[in-house]
């Protein structure tokens, strides 16, 4: 599992971010999203305030984002309720990174499907690269951080790097989703050897026709 996050000194991260507040663009999303929730149900908007928070944030700093304190503190005053309600939402969820990261938060999965298909190899290709866990590298690029399961067992092993999949990885197609970050590109995500979704290596073995158009098999098995 990943280290410890590296908080900054707390006088440094208020004279950053003690005047946190909505760009225009983000106020016109909350009020959007407050909008969702009845009059004194405003503490259900906790997630999708702290996401768009972490997401201004990203913005202003060029990488993925992060929530320091003051934020957590200006999404509490947002929707009325004690900072710990929803601190106990930003700690509880792994989406919320509560230390800075780099441009792209490199998440490998370590759960059992994955590391029986290969993830110790997509570490080995992260480690290579000068990716340490628990660390950002010097550049500010990458920030690496092994996690339990996202989900996607059936196309192991796999990473997810910020709000994108890549899947069916090996150290290779590993190395190469990295390379491709570093120098400014956008791989494409989902499988790494062309699969689509989860259908097994070479296409489809059933519900053929259901491919690329919904498809009404009730006649056939009639």
């Amino acid at each position: 599992m990943a280290e410890a996050p590296q908080i900054p000194d707390e006088a440094e991260t208020r004279a950053r971010w003690g005047a946190f507040a909505w760009s225009d663009e983000n106020q016109t999303k909350a009020n959007e999203i407050l909008g969702r929730y009845p009059k004194g149900r405003e503490q259900s908007a906790s997630i999708p305030f702290l996401d768009l928070a972490q997401r201004q944030v990203g913005a202003e700093t060029q990488t993925q984002g992060w929530l320091p304190v003051p934020v957590i503190e200006f999404v509490a005053r947002q929707i009325g309720v004690p900072y710990m309600r929803v601190y106990e939402v930003a700690t509880f969820y792994t989406m919320f990174n509560l230390a800075p990261v780099g441009r792209y938060h490199v998440q490998v999965c370590g759960t059992t499907p994955c590391m029986l298909a290969g993830s110790d190899d997509v570490l080995a290709a992260c480690k290579n690269h000068g990716l340490i866990k628990g660390r950002t590298t010097p550049d500010g690029l990458f920030t690496l951080t092994e996690v339990e399961c996202l989900g996607t067992c059936a196309n192991a092993p796999m990473v997810q790097i910020n709000d994108d999949n890549y899947e069916d990885l090996d150290y290779d197609r590993t190395t190469a989703v990295l390379e491709a970050l570093a120098a400014g590109k956008s791989p494409p995500p989902g499988s790494t050897t062309g699969r689509k979704s989860s259908e097994p290596v070479g296409g489809p073995t059933s519900l053929k026709a259901m491919v690329d158009e919904n498809h009404d098999y009730r006649g056939e098995w009639a």
